[in-house]
């Protein structure tokens, strides 16, 4: 995710982006879409035995990100002039995801009543389709010929350049043709996060670039991340 974001600001550099097309690139062609699209897919391609190594990577790896560098990103490239080191911090520590993922850790190994545990389970199972719709009621099919130039490199750095990275570094460390190295290497081709694409529009971020790069990123990503799958 690190290398990504360089390649982003190297792209924002040479090409002139705005600050707001930078600050979204930075979100959308970075994070992946590690659950919602990870889970499905790779459990599609690879065997219901990858799921906890998807788990992981989403929950310690692009959840955290999301809280962190997330926040960072959108302090920082939002026109906040007041936005400083301990206004990033306090955002950083409140962001409700964060503190869901500190509250989880609290419970780990705590049985709930199974009551309760089918609840979650249904109100679990909404969250693919629902996140779905959403995007897809927000997406123009027509974009203006300005946004076109970003959404395309956008989607060949999220699509393309992220699991060619990772896939670098599986062979530097000698980590390729483990099941831990595929599951990341898919994960870094994984569609723009949802979660992302919405932060991004929220807070001004090029909201209508942003939510075309998650919603056509999605779906591109069927047929990059079989792509990627069978090369595997």
């Amino acid at each position: 995710m690190i290398l990504t974001a360089i390649v982003v600001l190297v792209f924002a550099k040479y090409l002139n982006w705005s600050k707001e097309v930078t600050g979204s690139l930075l979100l959308v062609a970075v994070l992946s879409n590690s659950s919602i699209a990870g889970i499905p897919l790779i459990s599609m391609y690879i065997g219901e035995k990858a799921i906890p190594y998807v788990i992981i990577y989403d929950q310690l790896g692009t959840f955290i990100a999301l809280a962190t560098y997330g926040t960072l990103i959108t302090a920082l490239y939002t026109d906040n002039k007041k936005t400083t080191p301990r206004i990033i911090v306090r955002k950083v520590l409140t962001f409700p995801p964060f503190l869901s993922l500190i509250i989880a850790f609290c419970f780990l190994g705590v049985d709930f009543p199974p009551l309760l545990t089918s609840i979650l389970k249904d109100f679990s199972v909404t969250l693919i389709p629902v996140a779905l719709v959403a995007v897809g009621l927000q997406l123009k099919l027509k974009l203006p010929k300005s946004d076109l130039q970003p959404l395309s490199i956008a989607l060949l750095i999220k699509l393309i350049i992220g699991p060619i990275i990772a896939y670098i570094f599986a062979v530097i460390l000698g980590w390729q043709h483990t099941l831990a190295s595929d599951v990341s290497i898919l994960e870094a081709g994984m569609s723009p996060m949802i979660t992302a694409g919405a932060i991004a529009a929220m807070v001004g971020l090029a909201p209508r670039l942003s939510t075309a790069i998650v919603g056509y990123g999605i779906v591109v990503s069927f047929l990059t991340t079989y792509v990627i799958s069978r090369i595997l």
